[in-house]
């Protein structure tokens, strides 16, 4: 593996993604959540936080969310992808019966550490929230620094997360890639499900109905990811024979010379590194998920590519979706 995928910043630093909070309340909340997103949060008890994925009926993924359970309702902060999307689509199904309130989005974000190159990662695991004290927001897990934050946009991050500096654009965009974090609209888009992306951990198999339930059992229980994420290098000794850089939506193929000219895969994202390198992520269809490189573009002139897992990739299930009621 490129040593470049073991790139971290200088000092502590903090990861700052936009995000629309929805506030629902009332004694169905949970329920609807539980319905309309991936994760089994009819069951959540209050100060538990759930990562979930906001899907279409055909399972198409249509947004990232943290879900933050209290004793009226939810939070449903939209981290990734289009949060007035998501709110209109939980407007949709709500009936006059339903005890719920459901709030406009507000902005927000959500803010997770990424250690200095001197700072161990943080490991800690916890599925529990606690409010802020200025109540500005939620702090996910425990200790000082936690896991991250959920903010409303006017309020002051807490002490112990002070001195860590907001990740600029472009080291932003690279960690996003190294960790294989989907964004749309790259990734996030009507094309691709949770589990092409990476996303399995945010999928119950066994909660029973809720939207794209049926479509993601039958790929769990049949084997049936036809692709999947991954991250691509494009060294900078080979940028700089004047071959023009990958770019989104241009076809993987195998470099082999009597390979056939199949499609192999597409780029997803792509950005240059200070030094000439280009990195990015990439959708790659089943047969060639083996290959360590792939060749973007046809012809022996086009750039080959060397082909990665990203560090967040949770692989697809495989013969579970007939748990799924």
């Amino acid at each position: 593996m490129s040593r470049l995928w073991n790139w971290r910043p200088e000092r502590p630093a903090l990861m700052r993604q936009p995000a629309s909070l929805i506030r629902l309340e009332g004694s169905d909340s949970l329920r609807v959540l539980h319905g309309q997103t991936s994760a089994a949060i009819e069951g959540a008890r209050p100060g538990q936080w759930m990562s979930t994925c906001c899907i279409s009926p055909t399972a198409r993924l249509r947004a990232l969310a943290e879900v933050l359970v209290d004793g009226d309702g939810a939070w449903l902060a939209v981290s990734a992808g289009d949060g007035e999307q998501v709110h209109q689509a939980l407007d949709r199904v709500l009936f006059p019966a339903d005890r719920v309130r459901l709030q406009p989005p507000r902005a927000g974000w959500l803010l997770t550490p990424v250690p200095g190159r001197q700072e161990p990662p943080n490991a800690g695991e916890s599925g529990e929230w606690q409010e802020l004290e200025n109540g500005g927001g939620w702090q996910l897990g425990s200790g000082a620094l936690g896991l991250g934050l959920v903010l409303r946009q006017e309020a002051a991050l807490p002490p112990a997360w002070a001195a860590r500096e907001p990740l600029g654009a472009a080291e932003q965009e690279r960690w996003r890639i190294q960790s294989g974090l989907p964004a749309a609209p790259g990734e996030i888009n009507d094309d691709h499900n949770p589990f092409e992306l990476g996303l399995a951990d945010r999928v119950s198999l066994s909660k029973g109905c809720y939207v794209g339930q049926e479509t993601l059992a039958k790929l769990a229980t049949y084997d049936g990811v036809k692709q999947q994420l991954r991250r691509w290098h494009w060294p900078a000794a080979a940028a700089a024979a004047g071959t023009p850089p990958p770019a989104p939506g241009q076809a993987l193929h195998d470099p082999a010379p009597a390979a056939d000219n199949a499609r192999l895969g597409v780029i997803s994202s792509a950005m240059a590194l200070a030094g000439g390198d280009w990195i990015g992520l990439a959708l790659v269809r089943r047969r060639a998920l083996d290959h360590i490189q792939l060749q973007a573009g046809p012809g022996g002139a086009a750039p080959r590519l060397e082909i990665s897992v990203p560090d967040g990739f949770v692989r697809p299930p495989v013969g579970t979706g007939s748990q799924a009621s």
